[in-house]
């Protein structure tokens, strides 16, 4: 039987990395790929990300990517531009609404993102 590895907690330093490539690369982390032991069955370890609000945001994603949820109701697909939310919730929902579409779509993806946390600079 194979030995058991202990998680790790990783931190990453978000200063000048473009948002697409910092949520894939905690999104293999909170998978558990990096790990010798890897299995699709398990989560991966935890993630502690500094300085989000420094990470770049390139393009003109803040007035054309649009994040879009269904409220359940006839006619209720509400859409939110990037902009709009980074003024309304912050940064960290933005990060974690990335990383979230970067996850399998399976039981353990709320798992893994509680493995996730956000810290601003100081």
């Amino acid at each position: 039987m194979p030995e058991k590895t202990e998680k790790k907690q990783y931190i990453i330093d978000a200063t000048g990395k473009p948002l697409g490539r910092l949520a894939c690369e905690i999104a293999e982390i909170l998978r558990g790929k990096q790990r010798p032991d890897f299995a699709p069955n398990k989560v991966g370890d935890a993630v502690l990300l500094k300085n989000a609000d420094k990470v770049k945001i390139t393009g003109n994603k803040l007035e054309t990517k649009i994040y879009h949820h269904y409220t359940g109701y006839i006619g209720g697909l509400k859409s939110v531009p990037m902009g709009k939310m980074l003024a309304k919730k912050g940064i960290e929902e933005i990060i974690k609404k990335t990383v979230w579409g970067m996850l399998p779509i399976n039981k353990l993806r709320a798992q893994m993102i509680k493995e996730l946390k956000i810290e601003k600079s100081k």
